[in-house]
């Protein structure tokens, strides 16, 4: 008789039916919001050329203005007291106002409140302050997620969104900006990694991949190549993050659309409330489920609740009490770190290439839906390690010859060629976030989910601050930054193989099946290398290994137990005589 497991019930609910189209539709709907959200600090700052301005300069044209100050060492502030044919005067007053050359007539924060020049500090803390705020909102939102369920989580994250983004509006001095800033940074990231832990626990395993990767390179490339657009459409920062703050709003009305992870209802002892989501999830897809299996599945999660350890509530810490499970933890922190500084880097020494910002914006934008196509066909064939690793090695590949071109065309820039690898690079990194993203999700148990993809997020944007400091040693040697960055991409490529395989595996629920998932599996094992008769055997074998493992661990937890109790009474007892 098949045991009536989450999976198994799952199957009879529809696990990938007319429910789950519906949630990668929701989903589809929180990639372009979150491709807003994320990106609203880089369009609002946008600077464009400046100059200082002089009453002489009014009725002459940009490119005679540019032609001017061209010969100053600072163009844009540098101020100009006299102007008289060629010959000119230069202020010793620094600039109060400025002649603005508007790109597709865009106004910015930074334009409309003068935050160039001296001024240009401001626009950076209240970007440093965002930073610091989705570091924040990340592990407060992650670990909140574990706490009281995914939905209420991904609403209140989002109300952060709208509330920073919104709130800017009105904002005219550096200290309520970054306050804002602040608070929109809350968001960030969670307000997309909980809808994808969502639709994750709710789709078959054997479709995770093309649902969830066709969901994101569809719609957050969508969101992605339009975002810059709607800001050239409204013309002003204000109304872009109105246009772009007030959707988010919608978000609230998945409480009455999204059923909550019955896969954490479980973990947290909810029996009855998992069995009614999975109910409602039936009836939404027309599939007829019997009391009968609903009980079967209530008597395997009570068994497998009398079965496990006694104890609180897990959290991020116990991840790192086991030696398997803190191995998996580490690398997933590593691979994070070095896929959010390597793409961080890769953005940062690209800037001022030639070409209109909201072009390139659009253009890089692009790399995203090959990397999810690529994803959708390769991924569920070669396994999730051969991905991961694969994908890390591109990246490397791409960046490293993105950096070296760079490097050494920095006095001799061409447009066309800096465009061309920078967004080949953004291709490989965009393939290994997507790929690692969704292999953290798998490997990380049930009850520790939220927070320990938290977790690995953190630790992706906090190596982040490394990237000045490498690419800074571009000016002592040219190709060092891309060298290090090539090292990282191929040190997490490697470690990568070190990962148990999650294809078509049912996820580990609980710390201890986190532990002993995938023991066993050697690091070139991938599925792509298993013969086609042996895939199936091999999976049900292991699935069934990993099984007898945790239950002869808590039989083994068990009878340590009763032996220290025997051993303890029967101490008590020789006391009790000898008394």
């Amino acid at each position: 008789m098949t045991t009536m497991d989450f999976d198994r019930i799952l199957e009879k609910c529809g696990d990938f039916s007319r429910y789950q189209f519906l949630l990668l539709g929701l989903f589809g709907l929180i990639n372009i919001l979150v491709s807003m959200h994320y990106f609203t600090q880089t369009i609002i700052s946008f600077v464009p050329n400046h100059w200082c301005y002089h009453e002489s300069l009014a009725n002459k044209s940009f490119h005679e203005i540019a032609h001017i100050y061209s010969r100053f060492e600072n163009p844009s502030c540098t101020r100009l007291e006299h102007i008289a044919g060629d010959n000119y005067t230069v202020s010793s007053l620094s600039c109060d106002r400025w002649i603005y050359e508007y790109d597709f007539g865009y106004r910015s924060m930074n334009t409309d409140l003068n935050w160039v020049c001296d001024s240009a500090y401001k626009a950076r803390v209240g970007q440093s302050l965002f930073f610091i705020g989705s570091v924040v909102g990340t592990l407060f939102y992650g670990c909140l997620s574990d706490k009281i369920g995914r939905l209420p989580a991904l609403i209140l994250s989002n109300l952060c969104g709208f509330l920073g983004d919104f709130s800017t509006i009105f904002t005219r001095t550096v200290v309520t900006f970054s306050l804002c800033r602040f608070i929109s940074g809350l968001a960030a990231d969670t307000n997309f990694f909980l809808m994808y832990i969502i639709v994750l626990e709710y789709i078959r395993p054997s479709m995770r991949t093309l649902g969830i990767n066709l969901a994101v390179g569809l719609f957050y490339t969508l969101g992605l190549v339009f975002t810059p657009w709607l800001a050239v459409v409204v013309g002003n920062w204000k109304y872009y993050l109105a246009f772009t703050s007030i959707p988010i709003l919608s978000v609230m009305l998945f409480y009455f659309m999204v059923q909550e992870s019955a896969q954490w209802l479980v973990t947290r002892d909810n029996i009855d409330g998992a069995i009614m989501r999975l109910k409602r999830v039936a009836k939404f897809n027309g599939k007829d489920v019997s009391n009968d299996d609903f009980n079967e599945f209530r008597k395997y999660c009570e068994k497998q609740k009398a079965n496990a350890p006694d104890g609180d509530q897990k959290t991020l810490v116990d991840m790192f009490k086991t030696p398997r499970m803190r191995k998996h933890t580490l690398i997933l922190f590593f691979k994070s770190m070095v896929i959010t500084l390597c793409y961080d880097a890769v953005s940062r020494n690209v800037e001022g290439m030639g070409l209109s910002p909201f072009v390139m914006f659009s253009l890089s934008a692009l790399a995203v839906l090959p990397s999810s196509v690529i994803l959708v066909f390769l991924q569920d064939k070669i396994g999730r390690k051969a991905m991961a690793s694969s994908s890390l090695i591109v990246g490397g590949l791409f960046t490293t010859a993105a950096g070296i071109a760079i490097a050494y065309q920095k006095n001799n820039h061409n447009a066309l060629v800096l465009a061309c690898l920078t967004i080949a690079a953004r291709f490989g990194v965009a393939i290994s976030y997507e790929s690692g993203s969704q292999y953290a999700t798998e490997l990380i148990p049930t009850c520790v989910r939220g927070q320990g993809v938290a977790a690995v997020h953190v630790a992706g944007f906090a190596a982040s601050f490394l990237a000045p400091y490498i690419l800074f040693l571009g000016q002592h040697f040219k190709a060092g930054p891309s060298i290090i960055l090539g090292v990282l991409f191929f040190s997490g490529a490697f470690v990568c193989l070190l990962l148990p395989e999650t294809l078509n595996r049912t996820l580990p629920k609980t710390l201890e099946e986190g532990e002993n998932f995938g023991r066993g599996e050697k690091m070139f094992d991938f599925p792509c290398l298993t013969k086609a008769g042996e895939d199936d055997d091999e999976e049900e074998e292991r699935n069934v290994k990993d099984v007898e493992i945790a239950q002869i661990s808590r039989v083994g937890s068990k009878v340590d137990a009763t032996s220290n109790s025997e051993s303890s009474t029967g101490s008590n007892t020789n006391e009790t005589s000898r008394l």
